[in-house]
């Protein structure tokens, strides 16, 4: 048996509840214990409708389309095609698409076995 593991996020379930948005992640789905790589896709002007931050994770966040902006605790900061940022565990996230879209991909380390999402309701208000 091969140990390595290839699926195709568009093969995976979209987890967002918005057509807007799509949330797709593929930890479970290609068997990785030490790292979950989850791509995100927002129409023009979507944004995440919460925070989060984690108890022990880090994330870094690849803009591979598009452009749009990422709230970071009390932080806005503009992204485009290209940035790669980095995001502390405890940093509370949230991100918006620009005119023309935005697709990220995020790359996380080693989940908790407690649970360590932090979810922020109207983190962008």
């Amino acid at each position: 048996m091969a140990d390595w593991t290839r699926k195709n996020f568009a093969d995976l379930q979209d987890r967002s509840t918005d057509a807007d948005m799509q949330w797709r992640f593929s930890r479970n789905a290609v068997g990785s214990k030490d790292l979950g790589v989850s791509r995100f896709t927002y129409a023009p002007g979507k944004r995440m409708p919460f925070g989060h931050a984690h108890r022990e994770q880090e994330e870094v966040y690849v803009v591979v389309a598009g452009s749009g902006r990422a709230k970071l605790d009390d932080e806005i900061v503009d992204v485009v095609a290209g940035d790669v940022v980095r995001v502390a565990p405890p940093v509370v996230r949230a991100f918006e698409a620009g005119d023309d879209g935005l697709e990220l991909l995020c790359v996380g380390g080693r989940k908790a076995p407690s649970g360590d999402t932090i979810r922020v309701p109207d983190f962008w208000v």
